[in-house]
């Protein structure tokens, strides 16, 4: 029998069980992770930002969650000799729109409590000579880092503080009783007395695990990136992005620094036809039904019917992905577009549907289950943690 339970070893996952166990070093801890290490879905494969806090609501859990991590990822690193750039990030304007919507992005990152300074076109064009824009927001503490690599340091953390991690073990099911919960899982049956599940792609079914309706079900969006040639590995200096269309759910395709020196594009936005769907063509029957199904994830794609339409062409044609790009840094050509693994977000959508804005929890009497982690989850992994573990306190009594 285990104290604590965790579903899922992603870094979400992976802080809770670390701040559990540095919090309760006595009590007994498992996580089971379905693939071969940690990290293997979407803190794997997102863009490795170190986010600032630009775009989110004022009081958010989301802006305040962002704010803490970035300073606590940066913090993390360098406790634990990770490399990190803290290389700052512009909010390029490209036309008097964009200007329009960059004031209130400016309004927004001051009520976040953001350092962000004013550029005017020279200023930019100084900072960024291979970028053309009218203006931009500069926010120096945004960063990039490999979340892989900060997950698995969180792993090692776990196992160093007497912590368990089961992988290659798939839950099948879950039994809660007034006691206990008990896991089926593809390598045996495990006990607890409370679980709390970070499961991403599947929180959705895990939620039904627990013989639970939610109200709400993951829409898997598919984010398509391309690597630019290693000739360009100098083409900018800072992580570029366009200004985001409010109407918009996603913050359009962006340049962005790798730590590995590589420079990436993107990423676009469509919907994958399979749960962990990396590919074009990883298409899964049961899993397309379902979301086609559920009509809040009809109502999102008629009502974004024709952005979304826009999105396809772009993934099925580079022509239209140049264009986005060529916005504000027209030295990339279509050749430089070369293959680069995708990543696939797990989007909670309601019932009338809605794209789940902020982080969503469902809980039981006994567990504690994260249900949305939209971005910058990868960034406030940390704060994160410490809120799930606040509330299972308060939920659980524990001291």
């Amino acid at each position: 029998m285990y104290d604590f339970m965790i579903i899922g070893g992603g870094i979400i996952g992976m802080s809770t069980a670390m701040q559990l166990l540095e919090r309760y070093p006595d009590k007994k801890l498992l996580v089971l992770e379905k693939e071969s290490g940690p990290a293997e879905h979407q803190t794997g494969h997102n863009s490795g930002v170190i986010h600032a806090g630009v775009y989110y609501t004022p009081g958010s859990l989301k802006a305040q969650f962002c704010l803490e991590g970035n300073r606590d990822t940066k913090a993390f690193c360098q406790e634990n000799n990770i490399p990190y750039d803290e290389c700052g990030k512009l909010l390029v304007a490209t036309n008097a729109l964009e200007m329009q919507r960059m004031k209130a992005l400016w309004e927004r990152t001051e009520a976040n409590g953001l350092e962000r300074y004013w550029l005017n076109a020279d200023e930019l064009r100084e900072r960024e000579p291979n970028i053309t824009g009218i203006g931009a927001i500069f926010v120096p503490s945004s960063g990039i880092v490999n979340y892989k690599q900060v997950t698995q340091a969180m792993a090692l953390k776990v196992i160093e503080r007497g912590g368990e991690i089961r992988y290659n073990t798939n839950v099948t099911g879950l039994n809660e009783t007034s006691d206990e919960v008990c896991a089926h899982t593809t390598t045996g049956a495990y006990n607890a007395q409370y679980l709390i599940s970070c499961s991403g792609l599947m929180a959705d079914r895990v939620v039904r695990m627990l013989g639970l309706e939610p109200e709400f079900q993951i829409c898997p969006f598919r984010g398509e990136y391309f690597l630019l040639p290693e000739k360009h590995n100098q083409i900018v200096n800072h992580l570029i992005y366009p200004i985001p269309n409010p109407a918009m759910p996603f913050l359009g395709v962006h340049l962005t620094r790798m730590i590995d020196g590589t420079v990436t594009v993107g990423p676009n936005a469509v919907l994958a036809w399979k749960r962990e769907g990396y590919r074009k063509t990883d298409i899964s029957l049961s899993d397309s039904l379902e979301s086609l199904r559920y009509p809040g994830i009809r109502k999102v794609l008629m009502d974004n019917l024709k952005p979304g339409l826009l999105e396809l062409k772009n993934s099925l044609f580079k022509g239209g992905y140049l264009k986005e790009v060529q916005k504000y840094c027209p030295s990339v050509e279509k050749s430089d577009l070369t293959p680069y693994p995708a990543g696939v977000r797990a989007q909670a959508v309601s019932k009338d549907g809605k794209l789940v804005d902020d982080f969503l929890f469902v809980r039981t009497a006994r567990t504690i289950n994260v249900c949305n982690a939209p971005s910058p989850a990868a960034t406030s992994a940390l704060p994160i943690g410490r809120h799930i573990i606040k509330e299972a306190q308060t939920q659980f009594g524990l001291d």
